[in-house]
């Protein structure tokens, strides 16, 4: 992936080294986890499920921030603020076409837990946006597990990560999230709907970026569409459980997180994304 012209957004609140709170968990993607979403994540990440159950995960092991040298995820923070700094220079112009005021979501990097808008966040859950404060929460340690657990290295795969929870900023300013009952889980629930179209979204900003900044490189578009796969509901039930349950649904499967990625990415056009007058996902 190429990153040259990509410039660095200063929206950014660097918590790392810092304690976080303790509390509920939040889900991967932005949407909230039911039961059954709750031991998947717990299975994968090898935590206590009764731990994201009463939001708590033990004691948090304190990182000095600054005077002690660089971090090893310091290229890490520096890439995700690159990757930010280019989703805001892709959606101003686009929203400013609709005739929606763009203002930028912030990105919180931080260690194992913290505190958010929407609750106390904790990185066993994944990243995930706050539409209450327009924060986009991401431990950096989650690029190992894409890597390691998931199948999905590289800078693109990463980039997918941030251009999706940045596609649940693009629905809070359009005001998707308001209009429709985003926590409804099941496989044509409106939470998957919400989810594929957050996919779909990252695709519209691959498009752009490349377009303005020429980012993509041989193998990128490869790397987003397994990591889109990686996260499917479908992969991660199988993993965990042996066996899908779709009424428990939350992000889509495999194969539609791939397919809606793809349509975005195809001719980044955001009337494209409709998921939810979709009849076929």
């Amino acid at each position: 992936m190429r990153l040259d012209d990509l410039r660095p957004t200063e929206n950014v609140d660097d918590q790392r080294g810092r304690f976080g709170g303790y509390g509920p968990h939040l889900a991967v993607g932005g949407g909230g986890l039911g039961l059954v979403g709750i031991v998947v994540i717990s299975l994968l990440f090898g935590v206590d499920p009764n731990q994201l159950l009463n939001g708590n995960s033990g004691a948090p092991t304190e990182q000095t921030q600054g005077g002690t040298g660089p971090r090893s995820d310091d290229a890490a923070y520096q890439f995700s603020r690159k990757i930010v700094g280019s989703a805001e220079d892709v959606w101003t112009p686009i929203l400013r076409a609709r005739g929606v005021a763009f203002t930028p979501a912030t990105i919180t990097v931080y260690d194992s837990e913290t505190a958010t808008g929407c609750g106390d966040g904790q990185s066993s859950a994944g990243p995930f946006y706050c539409p209450a404060d327009s924060h986009i929460y991401l431990d950096l340690s989650f690029f190992n597990e894409l890597a390691e657990k998931f199948g999905a290295p590289g800078e693109f795969a990463q980039a997918y990560v941030i251009a999706h929870e940045y596609g649940h900023h693009i629905q809070n300013l359009l005001g998707t999230m308001n209009a429709h009952d985003t926590s409804s889980e099941g496989a044509a629930g409106s939470s998957v709907r919400t989810e594929l179209q957050a996919d779909c979204y990252a695709g519209v900003w691959a498009w752009h970026a490349n377009a303005q900044f020429h980012i993509l490189q041989n193998g990128d578009v490869e790397g987003g569409l397994r990591a889109a796969a990686s996260v499917g509901d479908d992969t991660l039930e199988k993993q965990a459980q042996g066996y899908v349950v779709p009424d428990s649904f939350t992000h889509g499967t495999s194969a539609q997180r791939a397919r809606w990625f793809r349509r975005g990415l195809a001719h980044g056009d955001i009337d494209s994304c409709d998921t939810f007058s979709a009849s076929e996902l």
